[in-house]
């Protein structure tokens, strides 16, 4: 079936998001998707199928399902003779149903009994969730983790119609920020392949977790209570997407497998960020822009005035949007955002309305609040330190007794600003010595760099009184 169109979690993952993505995804010599070339999206992606190398050390008797992305036939054959023995260890399991397509990160197979393991290279404390993993105070599931869980309920919806002999439990694993590295150089360890599937052909150079210390830095989390929750309907995804779990898969399902876009409304916060918008002149279509020619009879003339969805963190444009259409910088009124004051910085409200003021007025020319400047600039002492630094923060850690995803400082430049203007570039750090763990050089260099003339020049942030518009 080479035409097939399946829903796979990624794809349901979009649509949830905005459900008319699904429709310009798989586009991509038709429409723009800036995530496509998006090199930091790329280096987290690396770094997640290294913390899925980890998590399949402690599964040595894992099969790694051979068949390529796209292969749908061979992957599920090869799964199902897999699933025939008694008990086994499957990465990269495939199932089909319907028109409904997964590959799961690890599947644990024990009689009739199946987990359903999905791997995160998100982190966890357990101890930040009082009211249990995932829910806030109120019971809900919290926003920032429901593409997740929305994610392992897909996975184990397609699972469940698939295998209905079996009895699916489904967990996610995901690093635990409680632990540390029992040994040095483990993230070298797991080393992405430049060329090939970097799910198969990741280079390890360790076999179990007794070569590491014998601690996994994952914690494994039983996520079968929320998973059904949202499955029988206790959870949904948002207060658009508010219809039976079965039935959002089913009109995802259709529309992708049909190739048809689905008539969703415009959002504030997807719209926002939309991948598919195109403002180049490299021939490739805008999702973006003809949801809103299609959605709110926009024309050149609306999308050449300004509008709400450029003003800075402006959290009130949702609703704007959703219960009055108001979306033009021109529509909007004290009335809809009030404007606040503070004699000693300029307010959030404020900030946006001189925003919003100056684009009305095609007004490029930069704003200062002068008084709050003056008196900012005359508690400076002289020389001023300026610290360009980097760090790095990664979810497999370099060195020995650190935890993931604690901050690595390896590199400074220095620069000094004298009171008569002139500006001396003193001097720079970085820390080349593969294996060390660098915080403490780092620290102790920046205090010699800056001397006694810089030891109090670090202030509480106070808000900048600069500003551009």
């Amino acid at each position: 079936m080479p035409n097939q169109r399946y829903l796979t979690k990624s794809r349901f993952k979009l649509a949830l998001e905005c459900p008319t993505k699904l429709y310009y995804t798989s586009k991509s010599k038709e429409y723009k998707n800036t995530r496509n070339d998006d090199p930091f999206l790329a280096a987290l992606a690396d770094g997640g199928f290294q913390v899925e190398e980890l998590a399949r050390l402690a599964y040595p008797e894992g099969v790694l399902i051979q068949a390529a992305s796209g292969a749908y036939d061979e992957a599920v054959a090869e799964t199902e003779a897999l699933l025939k023995q008694e008990n086994c260890v499957i990465f990269e399991a495939a199932f089909r149903y319907e028109n409904l397509f997964i590959r799961t990160d690890i599947l644990v197979k024990k009689g009739n009994v199946i987990e359903l393991i999905e791997v995160k290279a998100k982190s966890f404390l357990l101890s930040d969730w009082p009211a249990g993993p995932f829910l806030g105070k109120r019971g809900g599931i919290e926003t920032s983790w429901k593409p997740y869980l929305f994610d392992i309920a897909f996975q184990t919806y397609v699972l469940q119609n698939a295998c209905p002999q079996f009895e699916v439990r489904p967990f996610m694993q995901l690093i635990d920020k409680s632990k540390k590295v029992q040994v040095n150089n483990l993230n070298q360890c797991f080393r992405i392949s430049k060329n090939g599937d970097k799910r198969k052909d990741t280079i390890r150079l360790v076999n179990s977790l007794a070569e590491i210390g014998g601690e996994n830095l994952m914690t494994q989390i039983d996520v079968s209570g929320i998973v059904f929750g949202i499955l029988s309907g206790r959870y949904f995804y948002n207060a658009e997407l508010t219809r039976n779990f079965e039935d959002l898969v089913q009109d995802f399902s259709e529309a992708y497998h049909k190739d048809q876009k689905i008539n969703a409304p415009v959002q504030f916060t997807a719209c926002k960020s939309c991948e598919f918008k195109n403002l180049d002149t490299d021939g490739l279509k805008s999702g973006y822009h003809e949801c809103w020619k299609e959605k709110m009879n926009w024309g050149n003339k609306e999308f050449s005035k300004p509008n709400l969805l450029e003003v800075w963190n402006f959290k009130k444009g949702g609703a704007l949007l959703r219960d009055h259409q108001v979306v033009l910088m021109e529509e909007l009124t004290k009335e809809m955002n009030p404007l606040s004051l503070d004699p000693h910085k300029i307010t959030s409200s404020e900030r946006q309305w001189l925003q919003i003021e100056k684009a009305l007025a095609n007004d490029d020319s930069i704003y200062v609040d002068r008084e709050n400047l003056k008196a900012e600039i005359q508690e400076w002492e002289f020389p001023l330190h300026f610290i360009d630094f980097e760090t790095s923060t990664v979810a497999i850690p370099f060195n020995t007794n650190r935890r993931p995803y604690e901050q690595v400082a390896f590199q400074f430049s220095h620069h000094i600003v004298e009171a008569n203007g002139a500006i001396i570039h003193a001097n720079e750090y970085i820390n080349t010595q593969p294996g060390e763990f660098p915080n403490f050089k780092f620290v102790r260099a920046l205090k010699l760099a800056i001397g006694e003339s810089g030891k109090h020049c670090i202030k509480p942030n106070q808000g900048s009184t600069l500003r551009e518009r």
